[in-house]
Formats: structure tokens, C-alpha cells, sequence
């Protein structure tokens, strides 16, 4: 066997909108599939708590790291500027 190689898997980071008008972000490889986890209670303990309403964006980035970095940032956002970034995704 050759060495692992890796694959540059495109990643979105979605913001869920949860019941208590909390906001939810996170990262996936395809955000409606990881909205229903999150729906059956089987995705976050933030969102087993604070029921997910729906998707209000996402964004697709080329790789995890970068949607990790980006995820990251976005929770450190204000509730206001989380909802822009989401209107504008």
C-alpha cells in the first residue's frame, strides 16, 4: 500500500435557526443532511436542547480546515452579525 493520501473535500458552514431565537453554527459536507441529525436529535447537544427551526445560510468552502477557521470566527459574532452573515450567504 502507498501512503494516505488526502482528499480536499468541500465543507460548508451552515447557521441553524434554534428555538429561544438562539443561533446554531457549525460545519458539514452536506448541510440539509446534517439539519435532519440535528432535527432527530441526533446532531449537537446545543441543538438536542434548543430545537433547530431551520437553515437561515450557508457557505461552501473548498476544504475542512478552512470551514473550521471560518466556523470558528463566526461564533464569536454578535447574534446581529451572525444573522447578516447568514442573510448574505
Amino acid at each position: 500500500m502507498g501512503p494516505k493520501r488526502k482528499t480536499n473535500k468541500e465543507f460548508w458552514v451552515y447557521m441553524l435557526e434554534c428555538a429561544g431565537e438562539c443561533i446554531y453554527t457549525g460545519i458539514a459536507v452536506d448541510p440539509e443532511s446534517r439539519f435532519l441529525e440535528h432535527l432527530s436529535g441526533k446532531g449537537s447537544r446545543f441543538t438536542r436542547a434548543r430545537k433547530p427551526i431551520r437553515i437561515i445560510g450557508a457557505r461552501r468552502y473548498p476544504d475542512r480546515g478552512t470551514a473550521l477557521r471560518v466556523e470558528s470566527s463566526l461564533k464569536k459574532l454578535t447574534p446581529d452579525a451572525k444573522r447578516k452573515w447568514a442573510a448574505s450567504a
